[in-house]
């Protein structure tokens, strides 16, 4: 880990014990570089000063009354969408025939009805109408979310939510973004499942992360499920093959071919199969992912090859031995993705509706 990160970290570990507002200034290169965002944006330089309170309180509502351990999954997948395509400002939520979330490569996507209930409830807030924009209700609500519903923070038995050991971690987000204008879907793109780790690091390079933060943002994959249609040139024609991919297990590669049949036909079922499934239907979050990864049993293509770079093979030994050093990884790196081309200051616009650009 660079000395940069090392810095970094220890400044959000105490930040986030401090609550106190801190700039932070890297290398240019960097994508935390200085973007005029700030830690509390909102309580210390606007009038909706508990805006953070507010939305982790309807993200924990909403799990509540929907019962919903999906929400965690869907909302990191819907971030990721938004942040690497012409950064984190919102425009993955703009509606349109051609806007971002009609590509192909976001077929599936959701969330979007709890970011519109907490954008609902700040805009009837006097003091938050106009305030707090859609990019940062995404970041904030993805954070929520992650902690308490995969971390088992709020675990549902019976009629009660229980707490539970912490797996996921909270993690400071720096917030002051503002709204994109634009969404297209000829901007999306959004990689293959089954591109090589090489490709993969490259493509994760051109947005200012490094393979520290390959080997960890991939971990969401820890919880959360895929369409068969994206391993299925693993399963039947790998590279063009007709063969399977010869780094799965065998053993695994049988119980997948079961679970996601040979498509013949067009309109054939196109079933969801776990990303992990270690976690399951409890969509918790763990470091099983590492594990699967080292036993030749991960789901998805580039998950696997993971295991064929020797950065990447030695970050996923470490995190399959050591949750912890996953854990404050992945607040690292999900703080540094939430910071990617970020507009602020007069750029953009605040939102009224997450949907539509403001008239």
């Amino acid at each position: 880990m660079s000395r940069e990160r090392c810095i970094l970290l220890s400044l959000l570990a105490l930040a986030a014990l401090a609550l106190v507002p801190i700039t932070v200034t890297v290398e240019a290169t960097d994508v935390m570089a200085q973007r005029n965002l700030r830690w509390h944006f909102y309580r210390l330089n606007t009038t909706c000063k508990y805006a953070e309170v507010y939305i982790r309180s309807q993200v924990e509502l909403y799990m509540k009354k929907q019962n919903d351990t999906t929400i965690a999954p869907k909302l990191l997948r819907l971030l990721y969408s938004d942040c690497f395509v012409n950064g984190c400002d919102g425009s993955i939520l703009l509606d349109g025939l051609n806007s971002e979330k009609t590509a192909p490569q976001n077929r599936g996507l959701g969330g979007f009805a709890l970011i519109d209930k907490i954008k609902t409830v700040l805009e009837n807030r006097k003091e938050c109408k106009g305030v707090v924009s859609c990019a940062d209700i995404l970041n904030l609500a993805t954070r929520d979310a992650v902690h308490l519903n995969i971390s088992g923070n709020l675990t549902f038995s019976g009629k009660i939510w229980m707490n539970q050991q912490a797996g996921a971690p909270s993690y400071p987000v720096l917030t002051g973004r503002r709204d994109g204008f634009e969404s297209k879907a000829a901007s999306v793109d959004l990689p293959s499942p089954s591109i090589s780790w090489e490709a993969a690091l490259t493509y994760f390079e051109s947005k200012g992360l490094d393979v520290l933060d390959l080997t960890t943002l991939l971990g969401a994959h820890s919880t959360g499920r895929t369409h068969c249609s994206f391993i299925e040139d693993r399963l039947y024609n790998f590279n063009g093959t007709n063969k399977s991919d010869p780094s799965m297990n065998t053993t695994f590669l049988a119980e997948m071919r079961k679970k996601c049949p040979k498509r013949t036909k067009k309109g054939q079922e196109d079933p969801l199969v776990y990303l992990n499934p270690e976690s399951g239907s409890s969509y918790s979050f763990t470091n099983s992912y590492y594990s699967r990864i080292l036993s030749h049993t991960a789901v998805l293509g580039v998950d696997q090859q993971l295991l064929f770079g020797n950065d990447t093979e030695q970050i996923t030994e470490e995190f399959a031995a050591n949750f912890e050093d996953f854990r404050r990884s992945f607040a690292l790196s999900m703080s540094r993705m939430g910071n990617i081309q970020v507009l602020t200051g007069s750029q953009g616009e605040i939102r009224a509706n997450c949907h539509v650009r403001n008239s």
